[in-house]
């Protein structure tokens, strides 16, 4: 089941864009099944989660964080982390450079971009986004390595609200990479889309689309 899944999503994806296959609050055998179907990339959301699974599974998975990282936890996955997604502050930017400087690796991240309605979610507004770059804070760091930006649509089942935001998402994208990184190859990221709208996602301009439910059903705890 999960490997027809797989495959079915991955023949809808333009070349060029990633599947983010996010597993978290599934075990190990489900991932081992996705793993064997030919999936290399996982997204998890908790670090005690995520630093059990990386044990268990082969090594040549590329882990990604997906979800909200607090400050503490950024030294646990600074040696091995893929992407973290949700930079979300300034200073969980800088602590992800001081990690990287410590260990000697410069850690791959997105800024979150917030433009959901709901005010739960997490990130950056676009003009917060826009101020926060135009103080060259990103440019003093050597070993926080922006790689674009990630965003979640509002939870509804509005699908010209969700088609306006990422069509916006898309916009702020273009804007930042002109403004603030043209020059820079590593800033190429947009992740956005998940199981109920990464097909819209794919429409404005994702590269990286995380899907859990369509892949691994309903959560298995949590």
């Amino acid at each position: 089941m999960i490997k027809e899944v797989i495959q079915d999503i991955q023949s809808e994806l333009p070349c060029g864009v990633r599947l983010v296959a996010v597993s978290k609050y599934h075990p190990a055998s489900a991932i081992q099944e996705a793993y064997d179907a030919g999936q290399r990339v996982f997204g998890e959301n908790h670090v005690q989660e995520l630093m059990s699974k990386v044990d268990e599974l082969p090594k040549d998975i590329e882990w990604h964080f997906t979800g909200h990282l607090q400050t503490n936890k950024v030294k646990y996955i600074a040696p091995f982390i893929g992407l973290i997604h949700a930079v979300d502050t300034e200073k969980l930017l800088r602590e992800i450079d001081r990690q990287g400087k410590r260990i000697g690796r410069p850690v791959p991240c997105l800024l979150q971009l917030h433009i959901a309605q709901e005010q739960t979610k997490y990130g950056f507004t676009p003009d917060e986004m826009k101020s926060f770059l135009s103080t060259g804070v990103h440019q003093e760091l050597s070993h926080a390595k922006i790689c674009g930006l990630m965003c979640m649509a509002t939870f509804t089942d509005d699908t010209e609200q969700i088609d306006r935001e990422f069509a916006l998402a898309r916009q702020i994208f273009e804007e930042v990479k002109t403004s603030f990184f043209p020059e820079n190859d590593d800033f190429k990221e947009l992740s956005m889309g998940m199981s109920d709208d990464y097909q819209i996602a794919l429409r404005h301009g994702s590269t990286l689309v995380r899907i859990g439910t369509r892949i691994f059903g309903e959560r298995v705890y949590g």
